[in-house]
Formats: structure tokens, sequence, C-alpha cells
């Protein structure tokens, strides 16, 4: 991603509506996408008309409806995007990275379960539908409706199947979470955000060789307005892994200075690892 795309990334986040598609989009500039002829808004012109068809593919479904409840919105939505987009996952999906970058699961048609529920949610928007994500432990889906009356919960990573309460149940269960009912609030556009990039995180952090992958997932993480305090920590370990020793040692540094204060021992290691870091230069 160019510095250009990197401030469209972190502007957007720290807008007062942040715009959950855009930001998606815009982790494509990392890998495959290149906004050197055109610019950045030239570049996402395939996704965006992507996204123009698919919304224009479920109007279609929608045209002969009137006030459909949430299991016929979702029904309607499911054989739009699921049946005639073929949007889904796959047995394929966890093994690829395109499966958590929004541009490619608009080309591929597969994604993971968060991604594919932001085509989703975008679509919702886009039309004025209910949706809205949902972050069960483990699985992303989808709410159809009101959140504070009539919904029902849909898998769009599953083809749009309508989940029952303790269908929900059991997808926390083997995340190792009970339901509680905080998780079926919609969620957030940045928390959501910070999830996709947590993908990205995990499958990078699974193979060695793609550390600078796991890096650019981290720093955009370090971007949002709200993350977890030790990505800063995974990134100067990033920077090391990456042979940018002495810029990762001045971030321990720093790291160990916020730990200074309520963590003396944590604080401590890091020095050392800092201070090892600088001797991977001799």
């Amino acid at each position: 991603m160019t510095e250009q795309s990197r401030e469209r990334f972190a502007a957007e986040a720290r807008g007062d509506s942040p715009d959950l598609a855009l930001l998606c989009l815009l982790m494509g500039f990392e890998t495959d996408l290149d906004d050197a002829e055109g610019g950045i808004d030239a570049c996402l012109v395939p996704a965006r008309r992507a996204l123009d068809r698919l919304a224009a593919l479920t109007a279609t479904a929608f045209r002969n409806t009137r006030c459909p409840s949430p299991a016929e919105t979702a029904a309607l939505l499911a054989g739009a995007l699921a049946g005639s987009a073929d949007l889904r996952g796959g047995p394929g999906a966890y093994r690829r990275l395109e499966s958590s970058l929004l541009h490619q699961v608009l080309r591929r048609g597969r994604g993971l379960p968060i991604t594919v529920s932001v085509v989703w949610i975008t679509v919702g928007r886009m039309l004025d539908l209910p949706v809205y994500g949902v972050a069960l432990p483990g699985h992303f889906v989808v709410g159809v409706g009101d959140p504070d009356g009539e919904y029902v919960l849909a898998d769009p990573f599953h083809g749009g199947q309508v989940l029952s309460h303790e269908e929900a149940q059991g997808i926390a269960a083997e995340a190792g979470h009970p339901l509680d009912p905080g998780l079926l609030r919609p969620a957030e556009p940045l928390d959501t955000v910070l999830r996709v990039l947590g993908n990205i995180r995990a499958w990078a952090a699974a193979r060695p060789e793609q550390a600078r992958t796991q890096l650019w997932a981290t720093e955009l993480s370090l971007l949002l307005p709200r993350h977890p305090a030790q990505l800063r920590l995974e990134r100067a370990e990033l920077l090391v892994k990456t042979a940018r020793f002495v810029e990762g040692a001045k971030e321990m540094d720093s790291y160990a200075e916020i730990l200074d204060a309520f963590d003396p021992e944590s604080a401590a290691r890091v020095r050392l690892e800092a201070k090892a870091a600088r001797h991977r230069l001799n």
C-alpha cells in the first residue's frame, strides 16, 4: 500500500461514519492493487462495479415484495447473493489470503465468513435493508431485521442459511464462549475491520515466510483508533523478523517504557529482546 492509501485508510477509520467496505478494499493495496496509474479511486472501480451489480441483482429479487419479514428478507438476500451470484465460503477459503481481501472475494465469489458477510452488509446498506454484522466467536454472521425487535441470524458463508438460537449457541460454544446477549448486538465497523486484520495476522503467523504480510496487517490495525496495545510489540518483533533491527529495537524500548508503570518484569524482558535485536546487526 502506498503512503497515500494508508493515509486514506487512517482518515476513513477516524471519520464520523467509517465505511466498512472502503476500509476492507483499501487493504488490497498491500497486496495486488497498485494506485500508480489513476489513483486510489480508479483502482477501486472494478470492486465498486461488482458491488453495484450485486446490489442491482438483489434489488431485482425484492422488486415485487412489500414489507418483507426479517426471515423473508434473509431468504431473498440468500437467493440473490448466495444463489444467483454464487457468493459463499468454500473448503479452501481458510487456506488463502485472498479470502480475507474484499476485492478478491468480489472477483472470486469465495471468502471467509467475515468477508462474505461484509458483502451482505454493504449490499444491505446500498439498498436500505436492515442487515448488520454479528461477531459470533469463531464465525462471523449477519443479523437481518431489528436487533432490538424481530430479527434472524443468517450465515452468508454457508449460503445464507438461517441460524436458530441453539445453532448460534453451538457456534459460540465450539469457540469456547457462552452466547452472551452482547454477542448478538450489531458489530461496529471498526471492530469488524480489526477482526478482518486479525484473521490476516493469524493466517500469516502460521506461515513464517509471510512475516511481511503479518507486518502490514499489524500496521493497519495500529492505524485504527481502537486496537490492542500489545500490537505495538507485535509490530516491533515483526520489524526484527524482517531484518529491520534498529527500528524494531527502538519500538521495543518505547513499548517497554509503557510497561514500566504496571508490569516492570515484562518491561525488562522486552528490553532484553531489544538488546538482542541490536546485537543481530553485528
